[in-house]
């Protein structure tokens, strides 16, 4: 398998609506995040006002796509999303790294979902299962499964078929 070599100015953005506070959430989101090889970067969102839920979703994707870097590939978490395995997983992100110089994004939503500006901007959906998921879980659980990700592109055994 080839390995994905760092880009210059390679960014793996995790853009997500809520702040996390102290916690198991936060503790395991930090595990991982300090595991990972490539550049990495949280980025939180908040709305403060009250809103009916279709204007919430949609200020919430406005102050989303406001933390993404414009030139990123962006994968939204939607539960209609494709579903990967995690080897499938680690190959569409080495592709992605490689078609868009290593500026990748993700983007979860508030309670709602996604804003149709997100949708719309996104390359694709990804769905972790038909579960639902605590949106700080979520955080942790992509935050791993990039770090698996490159086990996988490195033959590193943390990942074991």
């Amino acid at each position: 398998m080839r390995v994905t070599v760092w880009i210059r100015d390679m960014q793996i953005t995790l853009a997500a609506v809520g702040r996390m506070k102290a916690g198991p959430e936060k503790d395991l989101f930090d595990h991982y995040a300090a595991r990972l090889r490539w550049p990495f970067v949280l980025r939180e969102v908040e709305e403060k006002k009250k809103l009916p839920p279709n204007q919430l979703k949609d200020r919430e994707a406005d102050l989303l796509l406001g933390v993404i870097p414009e030139n990123a590939f962006l994968i939204a978490l939607d539960e209609r999303g494709k579903e990967y395995g995690s080897i499938e997983f680690s190959q569409k992100l080495e592709g992605w790294m490689d078609q868009y110089a290593g500026n990748i994004a993700f983007a979860i939503g508030g309670a709602d979902g996604h804003g149709a500006a997100l949708k719309s901007r996104a390359n694709t959906l990804w769905s972790l299962g038909k579960a639902t998921w605590p949106h700080m879980l979520v955080r942790a659980l992509i935050a791993e499964q990039l770090f698996r990700a490159h086990a996988i592109q490195t033959n590193h055994p943390y990942h074991r078929e």
